[in-house]
């Protein structure tokens, strides 16, 4: 399948209220400072646009409700210095108006990772997350009328749950609400910055030649895989821990099966948490392991936010997970969850997405799986998978995968 996106239009939207000059400088946290400097990426499917507006009524709509939210928002459009704060000087976020030749259902009939990259602004990997604007926002209009939001902005200021947080209120002013979410800043005060990680080394995100497919899990399967993966140990995992174990397992065991039969067994990791190398891979132990990961990251979490550690213990934190990742003899999956925040409630005034994704998905040498977005339901979980084409090409054939998960499915309109 071919799309065509040309570019019609690039913009630099400012916020409606210039920035007070008491807020000129935005102090990073010490948690920004650490993350790297990649871009979060979402995208916005709408397929029943108001047909009354033309794409240029569309695209002032949006343009102009996001002025008015990023007054609230307005470290968004500033630029970061030195990696210790932000210059709120209204220097303004990217607007970028594109006009796509094909069909909107095209794309959400067979979803592909590579052509949904062509939908937002900019590769996630470059460097503009730490040098340049730290948001950026692409209308795609389609042929038959369809409408695309794709939206980026730096890891360097928000994750996952700011980025939701952003679109809800700018969707809420879009639609004219009298009651818009407004941020707190607050995290900064709470673990401010460290002057020596002004000149911490650029993090480099290495791309990696692999394959990435899309999985559903459908609510009824989901309720059978939980049953399978339960144990005396985790009685009632969640839909989470049911479907990572799952992908986990068909992944790791995909690894070991292309593996070197010289080499010595490798373990498989996740979550800070590996299993025993050479061990057979059974969905209930690896939801232990996934359990076991998980509260003790959240309890070193609680630690932290509870002033209990000290910054010392942090960055320690951050060191052990990076050799970790890099630890030889261990295949170690990274994963990260969007289940439950509110995507589909993204209305800019004429109906909700049909589907919300994350675009421009490519690794490093780690598989990165995301329970990235509810079925439009709410019930069911995709999975976003990247693997070598080696692992891959067994991955997608697993038998106990393929009992729970659909292979990229169409979407449901």
């Amino acid at each position: 399948m071919e799309v065509k996106v040309e570019i019609i239009k690039r913009e630099t939207i400012r916020p409606s209220s210039p920035t007070p000059p008491e807020l000129k400088t935005f102090q990073l946290s010490l948690f920004d400072q650490i993350s790297p400097a990649v871009y979060v990426p979402l995208l916005l499917f709408y397929t029943n646009h108001d047909e009354k507006l033309s794409p240029d009524e569309l695209s002032r709509r949006l343009k102009l409700s996001m002025s008015k939210t990023l007054t609230r928002f307005y470290p968004f459009t500033g630029r970061l210095i030195d990696n210790m704060f932000i210059e709120c000087t209204d220097q303004g976020a990217v607007f970028v108006e594109a006009k796509v030749r094909g069909c909107l259902s095209d794309i959400l009939k067979e979803p592909d990772m590579a052509l949904l990259g062509n939908l937002i602004p900019i590769d996630i990997f470059s460097k503009e997350a730490r040098d340049g604007p730290l948001l950026r926002v692409q209308a795609n209009f389609f042929d038959c009328g369809g409408l695309v939001v794709g939206i980026c902005i730096s890891h360097k200021q928000a994750d996952a749950a700011t980025l939701c947080t952003f679109v809800n209120a700018w969707t809420g002013e879009a639609r004219g609400m009298d009651s818009i979410v407004s941020p707190d800043f607050c995290f900064s005060s709470m673990f401010p910055p460290m002057d020596f990680l002004s000149a911490l080394p650029e993090v480099v995100m290495t791309k990696k030649a692999n394959i990435t497919k899309r999985l559903v899990v459908e609510p009824s399967r989901i309720a059978e895989l939980k049953v399978r993966a339960a144990s005396d140990n985790v009685p009632r995992p969640t839909a989470v821990e049911a479907v990572t174990a799952l992908v986990w397992k068909a992944a790791a065991t995909a690894s070991r099966k292309n593996a070197d039969p010289r080499s010595a067994p490798k373990k498989t990791g996740m979550v800070e948490t590996e299993d025993d190398a050479g061990a057979e891979l059974k969905l209930p132990e690896l939801v232990c392991l996934l359990r076991k990961g998980l509260r003790k990251y959240q309890g070193e979490i609680r630690e932290i936010i509870g002033g209990e550690v000290r910054v010392e213990k942090i960055l320690q934190a951050g060191l052990d997970f990076v050799e970790h990742m890099a630890e030889e003899g261990v295949d170690n999956f990274n994963c990260s969850s969007w289940c439950k925040f509110p995507l589909y409630e993204a209305d800019f005034g004429w109906g909700k997405p049909v589907w919300a994704s994350l675009a421009g998905f490519q690794f490093m040498d780690m598989l990165m799986t995301n329970t990235a977005d509810n079925t439009a339901d709410g019930e069911g979980i995709v999975v976003w998978v990247a693997l070598s084409e080696a692992d891959m090409d067994l991955f997608q054939h697993d038998d106990e995968l393929l009992q729970f998960a659909s292979l990229n499915p169409s979407i449901k309109v």
